[in-house]
């Protein structure tokens, strides 16, 4: 993403904003997303994430560097996975499904808060004056949703080692499920080249948008009766 604004002339106020919400996307979302797995999968029994350090908001427990540069660059990307052991779950497929689907939840509750706020100052302070930070401050919310929502959309791809991979194991017979995993670390590989060479862009920007133009409406909501 922030390869395209580059490319698209924009000035250098704007890529400061959209590198500035990639950050904290980077450094305070990504610890919401993973918390969200630790939190579901420790409510539904399992241990392993507590005990591997990962029922945390700290953001060093769960940067994946490489993701990280990819969340800046590319407006999507990942942390480390949360441990999980289904064999601690009681319906190990329902609650696997659970605690993969609670990361993006996480991304998607972040990106309607951020619009709600963005709205805030769009409806009640941008007409206040030409203050730079009245200006500014709700461009930096709409890159956190906008990331936010990518984040979700492309966490929901069902390929592993992605969370749509783990929801789609409560659909699929364990034989053809562990057949696919047992390929894992090369289709790890194979999604990092199709990010870096832009091949799924034009899925994903269109996903992004539909999901985008859901939240945005949901955000204007309050404001409709003003």
């Amino acid at each position: 993403m922030l390869r395209s604004l580059l490319s698209g002339n924009l000035d250098f106020v704007n890529i400061l904003i959209y590198i500035v919400s990639a950050m904290v996307v980077i450094f305070i979302t990504m610890p919401i997303h993973e918390f969200a797995h630790a939190f579901a999968a420790s409510k539904l029994g399992d241990t392993t994430p507590r005990r591997q350090g990962r029922l945390s908001l700290n953001p060093f427990a769960h940067i994946d560097y490489i993701g990280a540069l990819c969340i800046l660059f590319f407006g999507f990307g990942w942390a480390k996975p949360v441990g999980v052991n289904s064999f601690n779950f009681k319906k190990p497929k329902r609650d696997m499904a659970i605690t993969a689907f609670a990361g993006p939840l996480a991304n998607i509750i972040v990106a309607l808060v951020s619009l709600l706020i963005y709205n805030i100052f769009r409806n009640c302070f941008i007409m206040s004056g030409s203050n730079l930070l009245v200006i500014y401050l709700p461009l930096f919310f709409y890159y956190v949703a906008l990331i936010n929502v990518r984040l979700a959309v492309f966490n929901l791809i069902p390929i592993p080692p992605l969370d749509g991979s783990r929801i789609l194991s409560a659909f699929l017979p364990d034989k053809i499920y562990y057949t696919i995993m047992r390929y894992e670390r090369y289709i790890v590989i194979g999604v990092i080249v199709l990010v870096a060479v832009g091949a799924l862009n034009v899925p994903l920007d269109f996903l992004t948008s539909a999901v985008m133009n859901g939240l945005r409406f949901m955000a204007n909501l309050p404001f409709s009766f003003v």
